[in-house]
């Protein structure tokens, strides 16, 4: 089972600024999936044509059921990871985007300014994260029960989680 990870970040895809959220997704994945998987990591800048092509290739090439990003969330002018999502995706999913706002605006009243989101396309979930790896954690603990069972539903592989740090909710017997 293939995972895209991809970070959206101009100053991280130039070698100016540590890529910190794409290796906290992969930590996280790495404590919460008990299934075996393979990352599939990248580190883009903010442009939204080469987000857009980037998803498309992690989806239909490369096979990954589940693509993670982290940047690119927020109002300013380059930050453009949602449009790229909503423009590749059949399907929105804006209860993602929702449930990781509230829970992150237990820790900061900012969380308002973040326009996460998440789309179906074929049988790959993507998935915008924020890009800071405490809101990483955060938001992934608020979601990934939901994940799993959205797999499912898509026709992607079955996704399982080790209960001891989140436990996958799937309402039907699947």
């Amino acid at each position: 089972m293939r995972i895209g990870i991809l970070t959206v970040s101009d100053r991280a895809s130039r070698g100016e600024y540590e890529d910190r959220g794409g290796p906290a997704i992969a930590a996280f994945l790495g404590e919460a999936l008990s299934c075996a998987w393979e990352p599939h990591a990248l580190v883009i800048p903010d442009e939204q044509d080469r987000i857009e092509a980037t998803l498309k290739a992690m989806c239909d090439d490369e096979g990954c059921c589940l693509v993670v990003t982290t940047g690119g969330t927020g109002p300013a002018k380059r930050d453009v990871t949602p449009e790229a999502t909503e423009a590749v995706c059949e399907k929105l999913l804006p209860g993602f985007g929702e449930l990781m706002r509230a829970v992150s605006l237990r820790s900061v009243p900012t969380a308002i300014l973040s326009r996460q989101t998440a789309g179906v396309r074929g049988k790959s979930l993507i998935v915008n994260l924020p890009g800071k790896p405490a809101a990483i954690r955060e938001c992934l603990l608020a979601v990934m029960p939901a994940v799993p069972y959205c797999l499912d539903l898509i026709g992607g592989p079955r996704l399982t989680t080790n209960e001891a740090v989140v436990k996958a909710f799937r309402p039907m017997a699947s």
